[in-house]
């Protein structure tokens, strides 16, 4: 293949990556008991090669913890067990940043341990199921409206917990400001009817988030924090409102005051918020000076388009790393990427669908040794 931007390196602040081919983050539910464990040191070691890896959303405390089996960063067996995994990506020459994510009042009490609060800006119940190991899909609870104390003692559970990711050997950490979760929940307001400084105008609404960040860097140093943000996605009943680009003009000219390594931006890809959505990105791309990722459907031509036009910096895949762990190694040299999809054993929890598709260049060498044997 001939010298593509998309392959070389890239200096994000002071951390160099290899490429410009992220590892988006993708919940895959295979954290035992929430603690990182060798099946997901394989798994991620296996995609290393991507110029910068973004882990599954990884809950900072109890409370955020939504979804079965999802890993904690709250606790010293889940940072050791992420040790095991940050060390693995770091022998075979990657970069691994820890996504954030706080599920909020996407929840549900039997994913989460006896003593936990299913929390959010206001008593607003998201509509729809989610899935519990013990019984099935179960509706959402009605979440508790979180106090000011609460907001509190969640910023400094963002603040503890990225002091442990760096403890675990990550080279950063990702704010999940995205998908419906806790703190796009005050962002919205149709989930935030908060009538104090976290509620209201949009600098109220981005209160919470621009307090977790700013915690976060005075602590790990901006140049180790990014922000994931989901304009105009409707992922886990996020009615879209009036002002959303207003909302994001905001955000990103304060992210860039505060100066952190990134925005990753999510495009969703639903056509009737198309124009709405490009409106946003070019948006950010204007007020953020900072390293821009954008994720959602790409494939190695349409990513190379994108920075070459200068859209955006870095491109993440999601899907194409799962059945494809060599992505970047198919991209240098042309190889045929895999169609085997296992959708329905995305978030089973075994080996099966994780880490049983294997690479271009081992596949093919054992089948060319079957056909000659």
């Amino acid at each position: 293949m001939e010298d593509s931007i998309i392959l070389n390196p890239y200096n994000m602040g002071d951390i160099m990556l290899s490429n410009r081919v992220v590892m988006a983050p993708m919940t895959r539910c295979r954290a035992i008991n929430n603690i990182p464990n060798q099946m997901m040191v394989d798994y991620y070691a296996n995609r290393s090669s991507a110029g910068l890896i973004i882990t599954e959303g990884t809950s900072p405390s109890q409370n955020g913890l939504g979804y079965a089996r999802i890993p904690g960063i709250f606790t010293e067996a889940q940072i050791k067990g992420w040790q095991l995994v940050t060390n693995k990506v770091h022998n075979n020459g990657g970069k691994i940043f820890v996504q954030l994510m706080h599920t909020g009042r996407i929840s549900h009490p039997l994913s989460m341990p006896k003593t936990a609060k299913i929390l959010a800006p206001s008593a607003i119940k998201a509509k729809g199921q989610m899935w519990t190991d013990l019984m099935g899909m179960q509706d959402f609870h009605t979440p508790i409206p979180m106090s000011i104390e609460q907001i509190k003692s969640t910023i400094t559970e963002y603040i503890v917990s990225s002091e442990n990711a760096i403890k675990a050997g990550f080279d950063g950490v990702e704010i999940h400001c995205a998908n419906g979760y806790l703190i796009e929940q005050f962002l919205n307001p149709e989930s935030n009817g908060r009538i104090d400084i976290y509620g209201g105008s949009i600098v109220n609404r981005a209160r919470f988030l621009m307090e977790i960040v700013q915690g976060v860097s005075n602590s790990i140093g901006q140049n180790r924090v990014g922000v994931r943000l989901s304009p105009y996605g409707r992922a886990n009943d996020m009615p879209l409102y009036s002002n959303i680009l207003n909302t994001y003009d905001y955000i990103a000219s304060e992210l860039n005051k505060l100066d952190v390594a990134y925005i990753h931006l999510l495009n969703q890809m639903d056509a009737d918020v198309a124009i709405n959505y490009n409106n946003v990105q070019s948006v950010i791309r204007s007020n953020f000076k900072n390293t821009l990722i954008i994720c959602g459907g790409y494939d190695y031509n349409s990513a190379k388009n994108s920075i070459e036009h200068k859209m955006t910096d870095l491109i993440a895949f999601g899907r194409p790393f799962i059945n494809n762990p060599d992505l970047v190694e198919r991209f240098k040299n042309n190889w045929e990427m895999s169609k085997d999809l296992k959708l329905d054993l995305f978030y089973s929890g075994g080996q099966e669908g994780y880490n049983d598709y294997p690479n271009y260049y081992n596949h093919n060498c054992l089948l060319t040794e079957s056909i000659n044997s």
